[in-house]
């Protein structure tokens, strides 16, 4: 039996996502996760003008990914208190808030 098939994560709504973690602590993943779904081919071709930017650091600090929208609003989520699949939830439903409203 095939896999369900993942949602593409549509960033017309979007202007910036930036990601910071080190790669050496297990609480990374979420972040880890989540920036490989914002980074696919698919995702970025629904707007080619979003910047992902990653800052890998290895000083044990805190994964953050931080989302700034075409309307100003940010969304900052902590990763090590999230799993990957409610950080793109959260992400995918202010997304498409945002684009039922214009």
């Amino acid at each position: 039996m095939a896999a369900p098939r993942k949602a593409t994560v549509v960033l017309k709504t979007v202007r910036t996502i930036a990601a910071q973690f080190c790669p050496f602590e297990s609480n990374s993943r979420s972040t880890r996760e989540f920036l490989v779904r914002v980074s696919s081919e698919k995702s970025r071709a629904s707007n080619i003008k979003c910047e992902v930017t990653t800052t890998v650091k290895h000083d044990k600090s805190e994964p953050v990914v931080d989302v700034t929208y075409m309307d100003g609003e940010r969304l900052v989520m902590k990763g090590a208190r999230l799993t990957s699949k409610e950080m793109l939830s959260e992400f995918q439903s202010r997304c498409s808030a945002k684009d039922l409203s214009k």
